[in-house]
């Protein structure tokens, strides 16, 4: 719930500039990581769900918790699917012991995919994000981060 206070603390120059900062750095990393896997076929969102999935036990996960690993709507989530089903990367499966539950499951295809398209994203990650910063940075990133995503997620509604 967003609470509109009277007389909002305005960010001060410094916060505007590395608020705008962060959020151009995110939309420019997410459009050159997406730019590099083009020549896999593979879009960001691709990879994230086969890395999801291939982290996954038996490499499946419901897709209620696949959309909510990934920040998707459910039926966003559902488009992708059908359009990576489509290119042989998962399948859909019903739950067995929920009938209203499916299953996303990565086939062989999409197997040998993650695995072949794994190395050159994580030199993409490197190039353009990792080996740009000291260890230190990685470090202050980590611990800076860490509380947002926290309490993001605990405020985050269920789709």
């Amino acid at each position: 719930m967003l609470v509109v206070m009277e007389d909002p603390r305005w960010l001060s120059p410094q916060e505007q500039r590395a608020w705008r900062a962060h959020l151009a750095a995110h939309r420019l990393l997410f459009y050159q990581l997406d730019r590099d896997l083009q020549g896999s076929g593979l879009s960001l969102n691709d990879y994230e769900i086969l890395v999801n999935l291939s982290e996954s036990p038996e490499h499946r996960m419901r897709m209620s918790e696949l959309a909510d690993a990934t920040i998707q709507s459910r039926s966003r989530l559902s488009h992708q699917i059908s359009r990576m089903e489509a290119a042989g990367l998962v399948v859909r499966e019903n739950c067995e012991d929920d009938r209203r539950g499916t299953f996303a499951v990565l086939t062989g295809r999409g197997w040998e995919i993650i695995q072949k398209v794994a190395p050159d994203h994580v030199v993409s990650v490197r190039r353009h994000f990792i080996d740009l910063l000291t260890p230190e940075q990685i470090a202050l990133l980590d611990e800076i981060y860490t509380p947002v995503v926290n309490h993001l997620q605990s405020v985050r509604s269920p789709r």
